[in-house]
């Protein structure tokens, strides 16, 4: 039995599935991470039109949100959520591997999740399927 690479949030899990209902050729939504930004690194969502069998498939009442391969190591622990403030609106990444933000909140800069400290805890180190 393994362990979902990320969370998500009853908030977040209405969010993608109000996303894909719009979208004719939707399997999910696929996150990543990418360069870029002041801290060096920024999540990417985008649409999943297609599954890549190499992706980690997160589910949560109904809603699918696929994890790039190269983003696993990154979002080990993570808790994806979705909120709405007077300000702004969007998906927000509770990660315990982010080490620091710049000061618009738009890029990050993360860390390979210790494997040592997740199997010390009692969590396998085995992907989901």
């Amino acid at each position: 039995m393994g362990f979902a690479v990320m969370t998500l949030t009853q908030a977040a899990a209405e969010r993608v599935k109000t996303i894909v209902r719009n979208q004719d050729d939707a399997a999910g939504i696929r996150v990543s991470i990418k360069k870029g930004g002041c801290a060096g690194m920024e999540y990417a969502i985008d649409m999943a039109t297609e599954v890549n069998e190499k992706d980690d498939r997160i589910e949560r009442d109904g809603a699918t949100v696929f994890v790039a391969p190269e983003a696993v190591l990154y979002l080990l622990g993570t808790e994806m959520d979705y909120e709405v403030t007077k300000l702004r609106s969007g998906f927000v990444f509770n990660n315990p591997n982010q080490t620091s933000a710049c000061g618009c909140g738009e890029s990050v800069e993360l860390k390979p999740a210790d494997l040592a400290r997740l199997a010390a805890e009692g969590n396998p180190v085995v992907r989901s399927e």
